[in-house]
């Protein structure tokens, strides 16, 4: 019987995690299977928590959102050891892409008896991050400005501080002028965003890369030129079904690395963590990680 190691950061929707795991707990357990709990301070030693378990054979369990499975996932990225996730966080848009369960029994049955599938990770380079690892996007410009707002929110959860951070950032935005590097190939871009995708899934549901696949060896490099602020706004409800994608003022390239600097210091974000500022390289990890989905 398997044997599964959830690694949980009490810091970040402490409720909500726990009360997901509790329920997905029964059912394991139920089952034969053996579970441990390890509580993380921060999300490098989720890192550290998820290595060591991974090191000895455990299936690791990433309990939260997008922050804590790109950091949990990214530790085990080429190691070999297989992810599990129990969405529980404010996004989820990583769990969202793979189609994994929320419904405690239905997740339960995926963790027992899945086999492991092999996903493409993100290597991410810049003055912040070394060779850091991730999971679903690179983004940078006026949504990693609202993914920072969101994050900050205390009145506001899920798809609601997403939109109220977007409000935000739009309305104090000017256009920046990016330089964005496409296996070796440069392309001016002056407009609101940079996204290099793994999933298509971004900001809590929205689907800003639809033809992205997580197994394909390739990251879908999304830009959104400059256009009036209606019509941006116009853009961010698009992104609800991906029909953002038709429009003239979005461009969509396809490559295996992604270099994105800009002609400002702008924030980019990673697996919902906005804490750096371009330049960036985004490089994909062809089936490096193995998950449960």
């Amino acid at each position: 019987m398997r044997q599964f190691t959830a690694v949980v950061n009490p810091t970040a929707g402490a409720a909500t995690g726990a009360a997901a795991l509790l329920a997905l707990a029964r059912h394991l357990r139920e089952a034969g299977a053996e579970l441990r709990t390890d509580y993380s301070h921060s999300l490098d030693h989720a890192r550290e928590l998820a290595r060591d378990a991974g090191r000895r054979g455990r299936i690791v369990l990433a309990v939260g959102g997008d922050g804590i499975a790109g950091a949990v996932g990214g530790a085990l990225s080429g190691t070999g050891a297989t992810l599990g996730l129990v969405p529980a966080g404010r996004g989820n848009d990583f769990a969202r892409a793979l189609g994994v369960p929320r419904e405690p029994e239905a997740l339960a049955r995926t963790l027992l008896h899945g086999e492991p599938r092999p996903v493409d990770t993100v290597q991410v380079s810049s003055a912040v991050h070394d060779r850091a690892v991730v999971l679903g996007s690179v983004y940078a410009g006026v949504d990693a400005l609202a993914n920072r707002h969101a994050n900050r929110s205390r009145l506001l959860r899920g798809s609601a501080s997403y939109y109220a951070g977007g409000l935000r950032a739009v309305t104090t935005w000017r256009p920046a002028r990016y330089r964005v590097t496409v296996d070796g190939e440069e392309h001016p871009h002056t407009g609101y965003t940079v996204v290099a995708a793994n999933s298509g899934f971004y900001g809590s549901g929205r689907i800003i890369a639809p033809g992205a696949r997580v197994d394909d060896g390739l990251l879908d490099v999304v830009m959104i030129r400059e256009a009036p602020r209606r019509l941006f706004f116009t853009l961010m409800n698009e992104l609800r079904t991906g029909v953002h994608v038709r429009r003239p003022e979005v461009r969509i390239l396809r490559g295996a690395e992604i270099r994105v600097e800009a002609d400002r210091d702008l924030p980019y974000g990673t697996d919902g963590e906005v804490d750096a500022t371009l330049p960036v390289t985004a490089r994909v990890l062809p089936g490096a990680l193995r998950v449960l989905y």
